[in-house]
């Protein structure tokens, strides 16, 4: 049955326990009832490990029959791990075997088992028999034909859930029911040692069990009965009534009970009702219950098996429904239902006409659970477009409800996502998970960056005595095992079914989740509002771990923008180009979770909390998008800029340099082109020879510029040695250097400030223990740490466009490390090129930087603008926040000036005082032992600056030294032939930034998305280098019917205004 073992008794018609006499007990003198003693007496009196031959337990079955006749099992065990479809998999050579004869594994392996079940003669008039199955793992069962019908979880835990009923005419006409079982050899939670350790990848199993039951249904639903009664006893208050009673009642039920009785069993059904029997109030709180199955798409098992978790699950709530007709599930994360549909179409229609008869809710609004730290802006809005696209294509509505239950923090511009996309509630639990704060809200107000606000419900860890808040009436219960699957049980129906109303605790009743936030919306009255992001005080170490899987996330992010700029610009201006929409998409979906792989910014995934397979996985689609992401940028770019006549003469003749733009602002900067030895003019040559480096001056935004490189004496940098320091200097800064790699002194020559404080000094690699859970970073760590001071520097190129120094140093006998400290001829900013082999065991790799600037807040990028962090340890919240994440850059500013840190890859971040720390490598051992050892390439940046972050050019900084020039070597002779090919003019504010320019989902239309990145008002005009017949606002997923932008009379530019924050996406028609 579910959720609890039963005895293993195979002899027809035994019981496990004697009749001890035929009549009642003679009266006795009643007992004062003493709580703890009563309430231990409730637990024996259902528990399997103790009295289980004369307590409830022991009645659960009435008949029982193993193997002979019976119960036949054939076995086909499937090769090389391979998770084969149904058709294939019974196609196969079978040979038969029984309970306990065989092992099988290893783990991740598959068996199918072909099983023919004979129900006896003397059983055929019983109302249900089952058929059990259990090997202690996961399992399905199938129909002959080919259509799952329900999943199994064998094992010991409350999860378990291993019988089957068979057919009714099977059991009245005894013809042979057969049916297959598709077992895999892991368990729900995956094989890993410990739980959430490496998975122990050769475990192995046998069938314990392959039986045929009949279940006394007698004693399971005195069973259910007992169970609310005994929580009620011992969850609510000991001295209020409604325990008391419920103390009594449950008494009363053990003393009323015979083992071998059926009489006592109706006797005890009738006592219960003296407790489940009395009706509460119709008014006062109400708890609307949903249920739901949470299935990680990827963690301690691998993509692949989530899909087969899907079916399992879905195929057992399909059973429920038919025999429950008020359940209702509610199912998030399309990619789920996508994979659903591709791999179980049989099932897939299944959960179609269970949707259409309101049972089977999807909900969620995007493609996967993604994590909400370290996805940029525009992949949570693909997140969101392409969710609420599929649920729209296969069911006919968009979700009204952005559900995500399990993620590590909620991202301070949500709210306003989630508005642009549709989604007008939210819906998550995990902030109870925190581990300093208890947050004080349980349904409330969000409100975003921007100020919108949603509806938000945290579910109430409670479930008796569940008290919402005080300003709603109602909570929802959302219910099931989650995590690895299996979600709701009849066991968990059947009690609901008993709570619905009785006196004394909360009205209960089945509903949907839409239905509960339609009612709060109605009904709350005054519901405070929670400003800003979620924090989640817990899993820090998510900002961290798996770095080349975050690296890989963000190049792919900057990449596929790129691309979709540059091929939407060749389809405008290239005759015969046509713009590879369905190709970027796909790659797109590779990014946030690609539909028939795997789920690369799922919310274990991209945090790096998964195990090692899941992360062979998820490099190898990285790859591909990287390679393919190239491929179409390239080819949009030779249609822009092609080179004329034959190849090797194009070659040949690259004497020139193509330097193309892809932001919305002019820029100059220092740039590396492959050095062929046919380019013209004056650069400077890379220390290795491979590149030139050459300067690119003003080119125009989204735009290009030609030329033949040319230095300009005013424009150089310097390195000189004196001593034991090295000093590196523009005309901006002036830079000083100890033997070590360590920098003394930061001087800001046109501020006349010396940045770095008297005595400190900065880029200090600092090696921390790390000893938490596997995926958090816990502040004990900042009281062991040791500075790396066994640091060699040298001069490694001289200038005159870039200087470095280059720095080598161990970190520990198996870790090493290499730095280029670069400074260029036109910039203030300082850059940090790194390379580190990492062998490390649970220890933290953080670089720091001490600045002589006085401030309690320090700002640092998110998702579409930015957030402020306390500098200080004032209170609990803020000492909370002793490791945050960042996106490309973090400041600290003082009235006047200020000190910025980019990054290119990193996302965890501390300031504390003055002392800024970004944080590079984590070394756990679990669940995947091997993570972060390896090779690792990243860069960081130092910038100083006139004037507080809201007076600087920083957020612009930031994306270019994350989004560098793109230089291509070009015919001197082909220059002035390219023309202006730019697409898109950004007039006016300088707080707005163009994120994206795309063409539109279902038409030729040009999208364009812009933000305000500072946290003011701002209006800017947009020109267009394209012909533009209109323009409208639109939202996220591009729907028409918003308001238009007309023209300025004067210049042609269409001006578009933005609040703080604001996200606006427009949609552009354009002329033929």
């Amino acid at each position: 049955m579910s959720g609890i073992n039963v005895p293993d008794v195979h002899e027809p018609e035994k019981r496990t326990g004697a009749v001890l006499h035929a009549g009642p007990y003679r009266q006795q003198e009643q007992p004062r009832l003493v709580r703890g003693i009563t309430l231990e007496r409730f637990t024996r009196f259902t528990q399997s490990e103790m009295f289980s031959d004369v307590n409830l337990y022991s009645q659960f079955i009435r008949k029982r029959l193993r193997g002979g006749n019976h119960v036949r099992m054939w076995v086909r065990s499937i090769p090389d791990l391979k998770r084969v479809p149904f058709d294939e998999a019974v196609r196969g050579e079978f040979k038969e075997t029984s309970v306990g004869s065989e092992w099988f594994g290893p783990t991740w392996s598959t068996h199918w088992f072909r099983v023919e079940v004979t129900v006896p003669k003397e059983w055929r008039d019983e109302d249900e028999v089952q058929y059990w199955f259990d090997a202690g793992n996961e399992a399905m069962v199938w129909s002959e034909d080919g259509t799952p019908l329900q999943g199994l979880t064998g094992g010991n835990g409350g999860e378990r859930h291993v019988d089957h009923i068979i057919p009714r005419d099977y059991v009245a006409s005894g013809k042979p029911y057969r049916f297959y079982v598709e077992m895999a050899c892991n368990g729900l939670f995956g094989a890993g040692i410990n739980f959430i350790g490496p998975p122990d990848e050769n475990r192995q199993f046998y069938v314990n069990t392959s039986d045929i039951v009949v279940p006394n249904r007698l004693a399971w639903s005195l069973y259910y009965d007992f169970q609310i009664i005994r929580d009620a006893a011992s969850n609510l208050p000991a001295d209020s009534e409604a325990a008391a009673k419920a103390l009594k009642v449950g008494n009363d039920i053990v003393n009323a009970f015979v083992t071998g009785s059926d009489e006592s069993l109706e006797r005890g059904r009738a006592i219960a009702q003296a407790f489940l029997g009395r009706k509460g109030s119709e008014h006062g709180h109400q708890i609307i219950a949903v249920g739901h199955c949470h299935i990680d798409s990827a963690w301690l098992w691998p993509y692949d098996e989530t899909k087969r978790k899907a079916a399992r699950s879905w195929s057992t709530q399909i059973d429920l429904m038919d025999r429950y007709p008020e359940y209702k599930f509610v199912c998030s994360q399309a990619q789920q239902f996508a994979w659903v549909e591709r791999n179980y179409p049989k099932l897939f229609e299944r959960i179609r006409d269970k949707v259409k008869s309101g049972q089977f809710l999807p909900l969620g609004s995007t493609w996967v659970e993604m994590d909400c730290n370290v996805p940029s802006g525009e992949s949570l809005c693909r997140q969101f477009l392409f969710g609420q696209r599929y649920y729209e294509s296969r069911f006919g509505k968009r979700s009204k409800i952005f559900w995500l239950p399990d993620t590590f923090g909620y991202s301070a511009q949500l709210p306003q996502i989630m508005q642009l996309s549709g989604a007008e509630y939210f819906f998550t639990q995990k902030l109870s998970w925190n581990n300093i704060n208890k947050f004080p809200n349980t349904t409330f107000h969000w409100a975003g960056l921007d100020g919108t606000k949603v509806l938000t419900h945290m579910a109430p860890s409670e479930t008796y005595a569940a008290q919402g808040t005080a300003y709603s009436e109602a909570s929802l219960l959302v219910f099931g095992n989650g995590d690895g699957g299996g979600g709701p049980l009849a066991a968990m129906i059947e009690r609901l079914r008993r709570m619905e109303n009785v006196e004394g605790i909360p009205r209960v009743r089945m509903g949907s989740a839409e239905e509960f936030y339609e009612y709060v919306d109605k009904t709350a009255k005054d519901l405070c509002t929670w400003k800003g992001e979620l924090y989640f005080e817990l899993h820090r170490g998510t900002y961290t771990s798996q770095a080349s899987i975050k690296r890989s996330n963000r190049t792919s992010e900057m990449l596929l923008r790129d691309v979709e700029l540059f091929s939407c610009l060749a389809s405008l201006y290239v005759e015969g180009f046509v713009y590879p929409r369905e190709k970027i998409n796909h790659l797109w979906e590779y990014i946030c979770s690609p539909p028939f792989a795997g789920s690369n910014q799922f919310h274990d995934v991209l945090p790096g909390s998964s195990i090692e397979l899941v992360y062979k996985d998820a490099k190898e689609l990285y790859k591909v998008v990287a390679d393919e992401g190239m491929a179409l940028l390239t080819a949009a770019l030779d249609a822009l800029y092609p080179k004329h006549g034959t190849a090797a003469a194009a070659a040949a003749d690259n004497d020139g340099v193509l330097v193309l733009n892809p932001l919305s602002w002019a820029r100059s900067e220092v740039v590396a082109v492959p050095n062929s030895g046919a380019l013209a003019g004056d650069y400077q040559v890379a220390a290795d020879g491979t590149s030139a480096y050459v300067l690119a001056s003003d080119v125009p935004s989204m735009g290009h510029s030609a030329f033949i490189p040319q230095l300009q004496a005013e424009v150089s940098a310097s390195v000189t040695s004196v001593d034991s320091t090295f000093l590196l200097e523009n005309a901006h800064i002036r830079v000083t250097v100890d033997s070590h790699g360590h920098i003394i002194g930061f001087y800001d020559i046109k501020e006349q400030r010396e940045v770095i404080p008297d005595g400190s000094k900065a880029n200090v690699f600092v090696i921390y223990e790390d000893q938490p859970l596997y995926w958090d970073v816990e502040i004990y760590h900042l009281a062991k740490g040791r500075e790396i001071m066994s640091g060699t520097v040298s001069i490694h190129e001289v200038g005159p466009l870039r200087v470095s120094l280059l720095v080598e140093y161990e970190i520990s006998p198996t870790s090493r490390g290499r730095q280029l400290i670069v400074l260029y001829a036109d910039s203030a900013r300082l850059d940090f090129e790194n390379e580190v082999d990492w062998d490390e065991n649970r220890q933290l790799l953080k670089v720091e930087f001490p600045v002589d600037i006085h401030s309690d807040y320090a700002t640092y990028e998110t998702q579409f603008g930015y957030v402020q962090r306390p500098t200080h340890y004032n209170t609990s919240w803020d000492y909370a926040k002793f490791e945050v994440c960042v996106h490309k850059f973090a400041d600290l500013s003082e009235h006047g000036y200020g000190v910025t840190i980019f990054n290119d890859s990193k996302y965890g971040f501390s300031t504390f005082g003055n002392v800024m720390r970004l944080t590079l490598l984590k070394a756990p051992k679990g669940p995947d032992d091997h993570c972060d050892i390896g090779r690792h390439e990243f860069r960081f940046a130092m910038l100083p600056h006139r004037g507080t972050f809201h007076e600087t050019e920083v957020v612009r900084m930031a994306h270019e030294f994350n989004s560098p020039l793109i230089a291509r070597p070009h015919p001197k002779a082909q220059v002035q032939a390219l023309g202006s090919k730019a697409g898109v003019h950004v007039h006016g504010a300088h707080n707005v930034v163009l994120e994206t320019v795309k063409r539109a989902e279902d038409s030729e239309h040009v999208v364009v998305r812009l933000h305000e990145a500072y946290g003011g008002h701002g209006t800017v005009q947009l020109a267009f280098d394209f012909p533009v017949s209109s323009a409208h606002h639109c939202n996220i997923l591009e729907d028409d019917g918003g308001a238009a932008i007309e023209p300025c009379a004067e210049t042609g530019r269409y001006p578009v205004k933005l609040r703080p924050f604001q996200i606006v996406t427009l949609k552009l028609a354009v002329k033929k």
